[in-house]
């Protein structure tokens, strides 16, 4: 979700009287001086944050695939790839936006002249949502496969290739489109939101909105959930079993790489989505006895989703410097003492011999 645009000046107070369209849910008369409508509308920053977000993830994304072309090891080949899909999501999430938003602070534009329809404002709801959805489902799914590979590391006969792993990111990809296009289905509706720069889905009390407001956050907040819990079940194993007599000196650094970027990309998301997900919930429930009396957002939630939207922002921008500053390269640098040891898989004692002797051969390969 990229988000962080939301801020430019006031559209055209007519706006407001049109409840059945995309226009009509925000009160956009609000008065402002000078000082504080400066603050909000800020085209020279925006345009300098986005910039910033895009060449972070452009770089990322050289990284990540000169890296993938060194590799030979299935597990980490296939980790990079949904890596991959995930700063890839994030940079194209920026660009749609940008290509919208941006575009607004300079032209300032009426959105009822140029989209009477609300296709524009339709088109980027569902960019909100669509590359909003994809990152926390894309780490729960890497969680997901990183906690199958170190907790049964012994219940597939070979590790995720790179076809299969990009078409799990197809999947969800195709998931979170079929998300984002539930309002244009009938579902909710997306509208322009506080100042007037960006349209969201639609925090109201009727049925339809409800629904999609509580799908949407509660799909988040599960997949924030699934990634705590892969995550520190996979970091807890691999703290016992490094500090094993047997294996303290067997250890792997590419797992501990993998989960080390899998917490950081966790803990980003956390804090930047929790707050906002929670606060479209809460504000649903609240609202739910006014029912269809309620017609327009009150101006403290306009305000205060603005804010929850510009900390969700920071997500696509810190994403790829996770990677970036987490990798074995750069954590040597920093420790020298981490240096390239045997498998995760040559911890375990026990194993039949010609499991054991074809796990060599992967080990050998990495």
């Amino acid at each position: 979700m990229r988000m962080g645009w939301g801020d430019a000046e006031f559209p055209n107070g007519s706006l407001a009287a049109r409840p059945d369209t995309c226009f009509g849910v925000v009160n956009f008369s609000t008065s402002l001086n000078e000082t504080q409508r400066k603050a909000i509308a800020s085209p020279w920053f925006s345009t300098a944050f986005g910039l910033i977000g895009l060449c972070s993830n452009l770089f990322a994304l050289y990284v990540l695939l000169s890296s993938s072309r060194k590799l030979t090891s299935r597990s980490r080949s296939s980790f990079l790839v949904f890596l991959c899909g995930l700063v890839v999501t994030d940079f194209m999430g920026l660009l749609v936006t940008a290509s919208v938003i941006i575009p607004y602070h300079f032209i300032k534009f009426d959105w009822a002249e140029v989209d009477p329809g609300c296709h524009l404002c339709n088109f980027l709801g569902f960019s909100m949502v669509f590359f909003g959805q994809c990152p926390l489902l894309l780490g729960a799914t890497m969680a997901g496969e990183r906690f199958f590979g170190i907790n049964h590391p012994f219940s597939r006969s070979t590790s995720i290739s790179k076809r299969r792993a990009w078409s799990i990111v197809g999947m969800v990809w195709g998931f979170s489109c079929l998300l984002g296009l539930l309002p244009v289905l009938g579902l909710g509706r997306y509208t322009l939101q506080y100042p007037g720069s960006w349209c969201f889905l639609t925090l109201l009390p009727d049925t339809g909105n409800a629904v999609f407001c509580l799908l949407f956050a509660l799909l988040g907040i599960f997949s924030v959930v699934l990634s705590f819990i892969f995550n520190t079940v996979s970091v807890v194993t691999l703290c016992r079993v490094y500090h094993d007599r047997e294996s303290v000196q067997r250890r792997r650094d590419s797992e501990v790489e993998m989960m080390v970027q899998l917490v950081g990309i966790m803990i980003i998301a956390t804090i930047c989505w929790m707050p906002l997900l929670i606060f479209i919930i809460q504000t649903i429930l609240q609202q739910l006895p006014a029912g269809e009396r309620s017609r327009t957002l009150p101006t403290e939630t306009q305000k205060l989703l603005l804010i929850y939207i510009r900390m969700v922002t920071w997500n696509q921008i810190l994403d790829p410097w996770v990677y970036i500053l987490f990798r074995r390269a750069v954590l040597q640098r920093v420790h020298p003492g981490l240096r390239a040891r045997p498998s995760l898989l040559s911890l375990y004692p026990v194993l039949n011999p010609s499991l054991r002797r074809k796990l060599a051969q992967e080990a050998r390969l990495q």
